[in-house]
């Protein structure tokens, strides 16, 4: 017999099961803000609040009067595996592109070094306004290592560097923003924390952006079996 018989042969009202049917709270306890009409600084200032933690893209780019300008972006991500992608939206600035996407532009190339508690001081330093023809990485004193495959140069203290080469360049929303898509045509990956075949997520130690001044790491990591199989 059912629960719904049982209680019916009982004269009682069946109970609703929670996970058949949820039940729609009340919304008195939130702020509805209509993003249409938001004004784009607090758009910002709600995206990076709320889209947390971001991974930090520690990029080199070299441009075309030999400066090599290094700058942190946390609007990335990895966006495809076969092959390999990863993007990063780079905001202009007053209506004029910033360095790092002026570089990409020029030359088609970029290094995205992965940043990490050991260079953190530095990967935030890089982000201060520099002129054009200011290097960071001279500035901050930032020990570089040649890349293989294209011209800018890698961030030796950071312990993953993908050399990459730009796919397409896609201009989002009011034109305030371009998301950058490269091929990763290299992976360096340093013996401290790589094996062979996996990265040590932990021994990394990531950084990662919050909103305002704020950065984290990992802290407590909780593990759970792999539901999908990774793709071949």
């Amino acid at each position: 017999m059912t629960p719904a018989a049982a209680c019916s042969s009982r004269g009682l009202r069946p109970q609703r099961l929670r996970s058949q049917r949820p039940g729609l709270m009340s919304d008195s306890s939130f702020t509805t803000l209509d993003a249409t009409t938001m004004d784009t600084a607090t758009a910002y200032r709600l995206l990076v609040g709320a889209v947390v933690p971001r991974p930090v893209a520690w990029i080199t780019t070299r441009g075309k009067n030999g400066v090599v300008n290094a700058a942190p972006f946390s609007s990335y991500n990895y966006v495809a595996h076969s092959p390999p992608m990863v993007a990063v939206n780079i905001g202009s600035r007053e209506g004029q592109l910033k360095d790092t996407a002026r570089n990409i532009m020029e030359t088609g190339e970029f290094v995205v070094n992965v940043a990490t508690f050991e260079g953190m001081e530095l990967m935030h330093g890089s982000a201060a306004d520099y002129l054009p023809e200011e290097s960071e990485a001279e500035a901050l004193g930032i020990d570089l290592i040649p890349s293989e495959r294209v011209v800018p140069p890698r961030v030796a203290i950071s312990p993953i560097q993908m050399e990459c080469r730009l796919e397409q360049a896609i201009t989002l929303g009011r034109g305030l923003n371009t998301l950058y898509i490269g091929e990763v045509l290299v992976f360096h990956l340093s013996s401290s924390v790589y094996d062979g075949r996996h990265v040590d997520s932990v021994k990394m130690r990531p950084i990662a952006r919050l909103g305002g001044p704020l950065y984290a790491e990992l802290g407590e990591v909780h593990h759970r079996p792999q539901l999908q199989k990774p793709p071949k």
